[in-house]
């Protein structure tokens, strides 16, 4: 079931009790922030904000460059009467639980979307000509809901603002955490279209709020976005530039997923909701965008502007202190007639975004084992940020294997970023902290199991030896094979209980009383 809009989305979730509204007056300003870490590290609902009132704040307590920065946060003073009663409710959490990931995705568990991605990359043969036939709808029912269709009007333009009504103080936008250089659209899907090829991309960056027409646009250095603006100075020009918000759950999740190159991300949200996206073309832009959005912010960035953005409390757990970035300059803001701010929190770990990237982890994993077919299993833990850690099983296959498939690893996309690799036997349950723990502890000797090398690490990583570069660590958890770099001994079994008994304490067990 496809989603007509964000809002249905939230009905959904609601009539499943996965939603819970919120009426007391609660602030953008960390109050809405503190409430929903609560009930993210709890386990708890989708949670909908229907009165966010507040006083727009300074930033928090500025860094060691704050001698040159300019003020970036909103001026209580330019208020008349200080506080805001917002228009527009706030809803966060949506993807916060295993459940609503997957109704957001359409699906009753995400998984499914995953045997969908393998059953495209390894289709069986047909056996026969009629087998062939009988095949054939189901095919062609995939290929034509996938493409996106363009379409003349749509609900994120029933509110039009541009010129001097631009003002985006007064949307619910968060102050996030205390030391955040302002408040944030933590829930961004930002589209640009490549100045050469024309191709389209979907990010989700986030995107600080400098005043009432500009932001800071967070490009890191190895983003599409960044590349797309790159080029777009190389021919001495602007970069057009649209924030989209809302819509389909589908499209939130295009934006983040680690898609090959020349995959349009629209075009996977039509997969994964098994309906075409119906795209609108902006009112100042030559950008098409989801015609069932919340809001539309248009603008451009000028390739040669900068200026300081951050700090901003991230998904490491740490601020990541303010930088030079982008600036984006607004142009226009479209919206539903009566819009609700979708919204997000990172920061220490669980967060809505563990099952987001989660969600990640378990639909790409058919085309990690496309490009690595030894790959039986993988896990990238929440609590490390899934960027840091990765607990891999393989079906190894000859000396040396472990050491191969780091390297591969270390080669696929997003996963290049992880800084810690442990690789382990096919039989091990990487879901299984305990078996992984005990594994590690049991076959890893770190004088000759351990590898080192050096590559590209999140931007945001605080620890590493440069910006964006830095070390990685991979880890043989595996059972050593003979004369398998140095190894020389007989290599113990595993402890298991025979097969018969414990078949015959299967069967005797409801007897027992235990």
């Amino acid at each position: 079931m496809a989603y007509r809009d964000f809002q249905h989305f939230l009905e959904v979730l609601e009539s499943k009790g996965e939603l819970k509204r919120i009426d007391a007056p609660v602030s953008p300003y960390l109050e809405i922030t503190e409430i929903a870490d609560r009930v993210m590290k709890a386990g708890g609902p989708a949670l909908l904000f229907t009165n966010p009132t507040g006083t727009p704040q300074r930033r928090g307590t500025p860094n060691h460059r704050s001698a040159v920065m300019r003020e970036p946060s909103i001026d209580p003073a330019a208020r008349p009467g200080g506080e805001i009663k917002y228009a527009h409710p706030v809803a966060i959490n949506t993807m916060g639980s295993r459940k609503r990931m997957s109704m957001a995705l359409s699906c009753e568990d995400f998984e499914e979307h995953a045997e969908r991605i393998a059953a495209l990359l390894k289709p069986d043969v047909p056996g026969s000509p009629l087998e062939a036939l009988r095949k054939l709808p189901q095919l062609l029912g995939e290929i034509k809901t996938v493409p996106p269709k363009k379409v003349k009007d749509g609900i994120c333009q029933e509110v039009v603002m541009m010129g001097d009504e631009v003002d985006l103080t007064q949307i619910p936008v968060l102050n996030c955490w205390p030391e955040d250089g302002g408040p944030y659209v933590t829930l961004p899907l930002v589209f640009t279209n490549d100045p050469v090829t024309g191709k389209r991309n979907v990010g989700m960056y986030r995107v600080q709020v400098y005043d009432r027409n500009t932001c800071g646009m967070h490009w890191q250095m190895h983003k599409t976005g960044q590349r797309h603006m790159e080029s777009a100075g190389d021919q001495g020009r602007r970069i057009e530039v649209a924030v989209v918000l809302g819509g389909d759950p589908a499209y939130t999740f295009s934006a983040i997923s680690p898609l090959p190159p020349g995959i349009d991300e629209m075009l996977f949200a039509g997969f994964l909701r098994r309906e075409n996206a119906r795209l609108v073309k902006c009112r100042t832009l030559d950008i098409h965008v989801p015609a069932d959005a919340e809001f539309v912010i248009e603008g451009y960035v000028d390739p040669s502007e900068r200026r300081l953005e951050g700090p901003f409390g991230d998904h490491t757990g740490y601020y990541s202190l303010a930088e030079e970035f982008p600036v984006l300059h607004v142009t226009c803001i479209t919206r539903r007639e009566r819009a609700v701010w979708p919204a997000t929190i990172v920061g220490q770990p669980p967060m809505e975004d563990g099952w987001m990237g989660k969600a990640v982890e378990r639909i790409f994993m058919p085309m990690i084992q496309l490009t690595t077919p030894e790959i039986v299993d993988m896990n990238l833990p929440v609590e490390a940020t899934f960027h840091n850690v990765a607990f891999v099983s393989i079906r190894k296959k000859y000396p040396g294997h472990a050491f191969k498939v780091m390297n591969a690893i270390w080669g696929l996309g997003g996963l290049a970023f992880t800084k810690f690799v442990f690789i382990f036997d096919e039989d091990c349950n990487v879901q299984d902290f305990g078996e992984v723990l005990f594994r590690i502890g049991a076959n890893c000797d770190p004088a000759r199991d351990t590898l080192h090398s050096r590559g590209p690490v999140d931007q945001l990583d605080h620890a590493s030896m440069a910006e964006g570069f830095g070390g990685k660590l991979g880890f043989d958890c595996t059972h050593k094979w003979p004369g398998e770099n140095g190894f020389n001994r007989d290599y113990p079994k595993l402890i298991t209980m025979a097969d018969d008994v414990k078949a015959k304490i299967d069967r005797l067990w409801p007897s027992l009383g235990l």
